[in-house]
């Protein structure tokens, strides 16, 4: 008997075996025209099983049991149709829901629902029982297809249509499948209708619960509701369930999912007591626990105990502990544990390779991780998107953008597609290094291959092209956004803000600001900054102060950017009076001044030849304040050493750069030098020479040379030598920190 219902008849075929998505796929592009159908149904008609290339062991005689082994072995749903369709119409065949079993699993599989349901209305209509086990086939068939709303329809329609009552083995699938989905909404209203129905819970029912419980999720249960589960581990006493080594395990997973690795500890210690034994899903579950908290020293102990309860560790074990080790910044005993790993015959896979690559990436540490990924590729393991991201990210971070580039062509060149992270990184890695048309050609590029892009590409762009001081090209990104679909963002507006600002067009500035508030994103404080930074570049301080009142009216409250920025343009107006009521103001408000707020007003006071006042501000920046910056020190340092104070003064304080770990900023030290030359203060200067080479941790042989410059008094010689190793060793002017290894 073939499949007969009006629905149905005649069943079309697939082509070919086909592999399947994780999604079901359209009946229409995988099933052959009603011509080629009937074609087949043809050549399969015949009694002979030659006909049919995927039954020729299966006999004309064949029994029952040897169908259904037949089926199974098929390798799809296709050939499962091509025996069931040849075997239905030999004589000795008889309908049994078991045939019907085996070719539901086989549509399941392949997300074939239409003809599953087809399936159901022949059983129906030749009177072939229909039992829970064909439903629980529709249930774990939807299921692994995402399709939740289905599978509460289905056992609707197993109740209502065909009476049949789910029982605690249904449940326990239905409620399992939900779980595993994190459907918890659905989970609490299928468990409701077993409790409602009075259907027995048996230690399957709780472990599902326990599991539900435990699981990070949204809806009626906090996240990880651990007290929840161990109460549920409670009530199994009262249905007279004992917990069994998967109950145990599921709450251990449990509480170190929340990071309470301690009370796992605990109650796997309270466990042992009732009988319970750890096995090799316990050790692991610890083991990844107590690395990701940051103890991944304790999880090498666990590790010890897994080896001495006869357990080996695996890959995930390994996997767990180099994570962990890595993300303590302890690479090396993550690339022993490697070594370790590949000793006792467990072998590495992608995903411990590139946890050490990334690791010793983002440390700066290129060479070696490519080296590591030149090893792999002796081995035959080709490097992976996430290998070439792990790569292209250290080469940024060491500002090698040649050499990202060039990886670059080559991820390309050997098939692994570049992803959306691949071409964040290269266009801020472009942009950052001045080169924001190259950056534009990713972009460009981007499209062409199909990648999507975001926000964060075009904000990028933008910030890059206003730095060059390339407003037209910035604003030309900025409307491309819009053609392409791409939201702007208050960063997107504030950027290109910024860039106008800088160039003057104040006008477009504020045209944008007005475009931004009616697109519905708020002015903050970094829109209204850009302004005032802007006005107090030019001395317009009444506009500046309008901006500050606008900004405070419109609930934006300024910040300590905000202050510091028009205390500087205070101070460049001459208003210095009203710059120091501005920092007094702003202390009376609780906010913690920085640097950018005290340097206009202390290097004003220096100016004016007031060093007392400007010193009185500088310790008080000290003590009340956040710490001086390289900034600060120049100021300082240059207002002493310029005849702003007494020279023993400036001495004191150029004692107090070096023991900070600073050097002093050179073309200030030489104007100090003088002074002590003309006062026969000599020694003092040697002194001073010392403590900085000392600091810079020159060589024996550059201390040498300038020691002897001092000797003979050749102060000139000695100071042009001091500073050509100084500007060797930091290029960077300002009062620097010490950077020497």
């Amino acid at each position: 008997m073939a499949f007969t219902c009006v629905k149905c008849y005649p069943w079309p075929l697939p082509h070919a075996p086909l592999s399947f998505s994780s999604k079901p796929i359209s009946n229409s592009s995988i099933f052959f025209s009603a011509s080629v159908s009937d074609h087949l149904a043809s050549t399969s008609s015949s009694n002979s099983v030659s006909s049919s290339p995927n039954v020729h062991h299966l006999p004309p005689d064949f029994t029952p049991k040897q169908l259904i082994e037949t089926l199974r072995r098929q390798r799809d749903e296709v050939a499962a149709l091509r025996v069931f369709n040849w075997a239905s119409k030999q004589p000795n065949f008889v309908p049994s829901s078991s045939f019907y079993k085996e070719i539901l699993r086989k549509l399941g599989k392949a997300g074939s629902f239409e003809y599953m349901r087809c399936v159901l209305e022949e059983m129906k209509l030749i009177g072939c029982e229909v039992d829970r086990g064909i439903f629980l086939i529709f249930v774990k068939s939807y299921a692994k297809f995402e399709l939740y709303d289905e599978v509460m329809g289905i056992v609707k329609e197993m109740e209502d249509e065909y009476r049949i009552k789910p029982d605690t083995c249904f449940y326990n699938v239905l409620l399992n499948v939900l779980v595993d989905g994190s459907k918890l909404k659905l989970v609490e209203s299928a468990h409701s209708s077993m409790v409602r129905r009075r259907i027995r819970h048996d230690i399957s029912t709780f472990n599902i619960l326990i599991k539900a419980l435990c699981k990070a999720h949204q809806g009626f249960i906090e996240e990880g509701n651990l007290d929840g589960a161990l109460r549920i581990k409670e009530h199994m006493v009262e249905y007279g369930c004992l917990c069994t080594d998967i109950t145990v395990n599921v709450l251990i997973n449990g509480f170190c999912k929340q990071g309470r690795i301690d009370q796992a500890l605990s109650f796997i210690q309270e466990s042992e007591n009732e009988g319970f034994r750890p096995d090799q899903f316990t050790y692991n579950t610890l083991v990844n626990g107590l690395c990701k908290v940051g103890r991944a020293k304790h999880a090498m102990e666990v590790v010890d105990a897994m080896l001495l309860g006869g357990f080996d560790p695996d890959t995930y074990t390994y996997n767990s502990l180099i994570s962990g080790l890595c993300k303590l910044g302890e690479i090396d005993e993550a690339v022993k544990i490697l070594d370790h790993m590949v000793s006792r015959d467990c072998s590495p896979n992608a995903v411990t390779y590139n946890t050490i690559i990334s690791a010793l990436c983002k440390t700066k540490r290129v060479e070696e991780a490519t080296e590591i990924a030149r090893f792999l590729s002796r081995k035959g393991v080709l490097p992976d998107v996430c290998t070439f991201n792990s790569l292209i990210q250290g080469l940024c971070l060491s500002n090698n953008h040649r050499n990202a580039m060039e990886l670059f062509e080559e991820m390309k060149g050997k098939g692994s597609r570049p992803d959306e992270l691949t071409y964040n990184m290269l266009i801020d890695s472009l942009c950052s290094s001045g080169k924001p048309e190259e950056a534009l050609k990713l972009l460009k590029e981007m499209e062409l291959s199909g990648c999507a892009r975001n926000v964060v590409m075009y904000n990028t762009l933008i910030d890059g092209f206003c730095k060059k001081k390339r407003i037209e090209e910035a604003e030309e990104i900025f409307d491309e956004m819009e053609l392409q679909g791409i939201s702007r963002n208050s960063v997107t507006y504030n950027t290109l803000i910024d860039g106008l600002c800088k160039s003057r067009r104040m006008a477009d500035a504020a045209h944008l600001m007005d475009q931004m508030i009616m697109e519905g994103l708020k002015l903050d404080k970094f829109t209204y900054n850009s302004l005032l930074t802007h006005f107090c570049k030019t001395g317009d301080i009444q506009k500046a102060s309008d901006i500050v009142e606008t900004m405070t009216s419109s609930g934006c409250n300024p910040d300590i950017v905000t202050y510091g920025t028009l205390s500087s343009g205070l101070c460049k107006a001459g208003r210095l009076q009203v710059a120091s009521r501005l920092l007094r103001s702003i202390q009376m408000k609780g906010m913690v001044l920085t640097p950018q707020a005290y340097n206009p007003v202390i290097q004003a006071l220096f100016k004016r030849n007031r060093t007392h006042e400007a010193m009185r501000l500088f310790r008080e920046m000290l003590e009340k304040a956040d710490p001086p910056d390289s900034l600060t020190y120049k100021i300082v340092y240059r207002g002493l050493c310029n005849g702003g104070g007494l020279i023993g003064e400036a001495v004191d304080f150029t004692i107090e750069i070096i023991e900070r770990g600073n050097i002093p900023e050179f073309s200030s030290f030489v104007m100090l030098a003088e002074g002590l030359c003309s006062l026969a203060m000599e020694d003092t200067l040697v002194k001073l020479v010392d403590m900085i080479m000392e600091e810079a941790r020159f060589s024996k042989s550059e201390i040498s040379r300038i020691r002897g410059y001092l000797k003979i008094r050749k102060f000139h010689d000695a100071l042009s030598t001091l500073g050509g190793i100084l500007e060797d060793l930091y290029p960077i002017k300002p009062c620097r920190g010490r950077s020497r290894q």
